[in-house]
């Protein structure tokens, strides 16, 4: 039997409309995938029914594009060792410390918004002598992965980023790491299953409205499109719903320290899954040698990957 939570009526409609589910047949479509996976030899990962779904969402119930995703998604991590590191832990101190500071918000949204679900990165919230930007990616990191365990609404409708640069100074400029971002941004349009749907800058200083519009030169083609840039302080109200603001924000969805207690319980209730992770990738020298023919092409930020770059929504 399938392992799978059923999705609401609403986000059903969409994934049989728009993703091509057919609900009865998604267990024998996982256990393709999975019976696919286990006789890969160069791949160690995670089978589980929910996680396998993401994947199968992602790339709208395509098997072969879902193996292509599904490997691409494990080595391309090694492409970002500086994300996917030892430190990708739910007990460590550092995860813990971003976590409690606020600087990840991932906004609980009403059971009833199909949606895409929302996360902010207040990204001149943290010490910049104490961590790097590519910590802060870390963590979200784990939290894209945890979405994809258990967030339909991040499966099927798919994923919004607001980074706030209220409170940003030159030497958190200096550590967004534009390629850094470039990287990521590839990877998570790439590897990851879930639809990028939006990154957007607000609270950008005026004076560095335009220097952040440049800021789409360092992101894939695809994903340009989809990022907007504001100094405009009530911006962010245009694009979520006051009801999952935190009051900060104007919102009324409780407190930034209520979302950042509610993200470390979460974390912690997957602190095997992120154990396990440390084991998981690929060995290219184990890979099937009729897998090999795809060898020479490269992602789009640089990475050797096993496949042709897909254009997947």
């Amino acid at each position: 039997m399938s392992l799978v939570r059923p999705l609401n009526p609403v986000l059903q409609a969409i994934a049989c409309k728009e993703l091509n589910e057919v609900p009865h047949r998604v267990p024998q479509d996982i256990e393709a995938l999975r019976e696919w996976v286990l006789k890969q030899p160069h791949l160690r990962a995670c089978t589980e029914d929910q996680f396998l779904l993401a994947f199968l969402r992602g790339t709208k119930f395509s098997l072969e594009r879902a193996k292509e995703k599904f490997d691409r998604f494990y080595t391309l991590q090694s492409s970002i060792p500086e994300v996917f590191n030892e430190r990708r832990l739910a007990t460590d101190p550092q995860v813990l410390d971003i976590i409690r500071m606020g600087v990840i918000l991932r906004l609980p949204l009403d059971p009833n918004d199909p949606g895409p679900c929302v996360t902010i990165i207040r990204a001149g919230s943290y010490d910049t002598g104490k961590y790097k930007f590519q910590d802060i990616i870390r963590v979200g990191s784990m939290f894209g992965e945890i979405m994809m365990f258990e967030d339909e609404n991040a499966t099927v409708s798919g994923y919004v980023e607001i980074m706030d640069m209220a409170g940003v100074t030159g030497a958190h400029l200096f550590a967004l790491q534009p390629q850094l971002l470039s990287k990521f941004s590839a990877y998570a349009d790439e590897a990851m299953p879930t639809r990028q749907k939006g990154i957007h800058f607000i609270n950008v200083p005026p004076a560095f409205e335009t220097g952040f519009n440049s800021l789409k030169s360092f992101f894939p083609a695809k994903i340009k499109s989809r990022i907007s840039v504001s100094s405009d302080p009530e911006a962010i109200s245009q694009l979520v719903g006051r009801e999952c603001l935190p009051k900060e924000y104007g919102g009324s969805a409780g407190t930034m320290q209520d979302i950042s207690e509610a993200m470390e319980v979460k974390l912690s209730s997957y602190a095997p899954y992120f154990q396990d992770s440390q084991s998981f990738g690929t060995d290219e020298k184990l890979r099937d040698i009729g897998a090999r023919v795809h060898q020479d092409h490269r992602s789009s930020f640089g990475a050797v990957g096993s496949f042709r770059k897909l254009e997947i929504d």
